[in-house]
């Protein structure tokens, strides 16, 4: 028998419950993961709470992320072998590859091996955020040297990723937070200039952060009525990458900005990367290649044993953290 984590119901932190199952075995194309980390992430809540973009079916197991080593592999499978160390890079469905448990089942395409120079609270706490802001800086927006990038929620694991990735490439990336109690951390985390979203002057901290041409790629997973204020400070041909709705707050369509400088709004999501295998194998390369020579740096927030996975949520749900959540196993 081995652990896993379910819900019943669809509800808050509490609603989350370890089980014990009979482990199955990998089917073709598959691998059997025995977990040793788990990276928490923001869709994991918003499925549990019954607002992700996948709606479960009862009782659901969630996950996204996991590290650990392979124990079984199925049919057609090739280079991997049990025990290497592997961590997963998120799948299209947390209910059908659900990572919250001892043994975990993936498809083995989205299984990479790493070297134990990466430990696995590093390499469950990589793929979601990194593939997620590379997808959208580098392989959407192109992101070069010397230009300013807008970063949104900041202090999100998300958020530090893109703060890396666009340092890692010369360009200056600009964090936006509520106010000033990240500040400090953002900085020292790699922010060029840090803005205060809570501020009467939001918008024009945007325009003289964006420079005399303004902001040519603005990454927000926040939505909402900074929009218009976004928008104005963008240069003309610009993108707005959109990869979430954390706001509660309708987002009026700024048509005034968006008509007079050409902008385009892309949503996006990680699956974009994911679903590609070309695409997917240069994000691969990219990530391990930058993990191993030390230019990306996960920033772990807070790690919690696997009964704590309650606790685990009810820390990510405060928004008080910055970077990653990750239980041990």
């Amino acid at each position: 028998m081995s652990r896993i984590v379910r819900f019943h119901e669809i509800g808050g932190p509490e609603v989350l419950r370890i089980e014990d199952i009979a482990p199955t075995a990998p089917g073709p194309g598959e691998v059997r993961i025995r977990v040793k980390a788990i990276g928490v992430n923001r869709a994991d809540i918003l499925m549990r709470s019954g607002t992700y973009i996948q709606t479960p079916s009862l009782p659901s197991g969630l996950g996204l992320e996991a590290a650990g080593f392979v124990d079984e592999i199925g049919a057609d499978v090739e280079g991997l072998s049990p025990g290497d160390r592997v961590s997963v890079i998120p799948s299209v469905s947390m209910e059908r590859w659900p990572a919250y448990g001892e043994m975990a089942i993936f498809p083995a395409h989205l299984v990479v091996r790493h070297p134990s120079s990466i430990s696995f609270e590093v390499a469950a706490a990589s793929w979601m955020q990194y593939l997620t802001a590379y997808g959208a800086l580098i392989d959407i927006a192109s992101v070069s040297a010397n230009e300013p990038v807008l970063i949104t929620a900041a202090s999100s694991s998300v958020g530090l990723a893109a703060i890396q990735i666009a340092n890692l490439v010369g360009a200056r990336p600009v964090a936006v937070t509520r106010g000033g109690a990240k500040a400090r951390a953002l900085r020292e985390a790699g922010a060029y200039d840090v803005i205060f979203s809570e501020d009467d002057d939001f918008q024009a901290q945007l325009i003289a952060a964006g420079g005399e041409s303004g902001f040519r790629v603005v990454f927000d997973p926040v939505a909402g009525p900074a929009f218009t204020a976004i928008t104005t400070s963008m240069a003309v041909g610009g993108i707005l990458i959109e990869y979430g709705g954390l706001s509660p707050h309708p987002t009026p369509f700024p048509v005034g900005p968006v008509l007079s400088k050409s902008l385009i709004l892309k949503g996006y999501l990680v699956h974009e990367i994911v679903r590609d295998p070309v695409r997917l194998d240069k994000a691969k390369n990219f990530v391990i290649s930058a993990l191993v020579s030390g230019a990306l740096k996960p920033v772990i927030a807070k790690t919690f044993a696997f009964e704590e996975i309650a606790e685990a949520h009810r820390f990510l749900e405060t928004n008080q953290h910055l970077g990653k959540v990750v239980v041990t196993v």
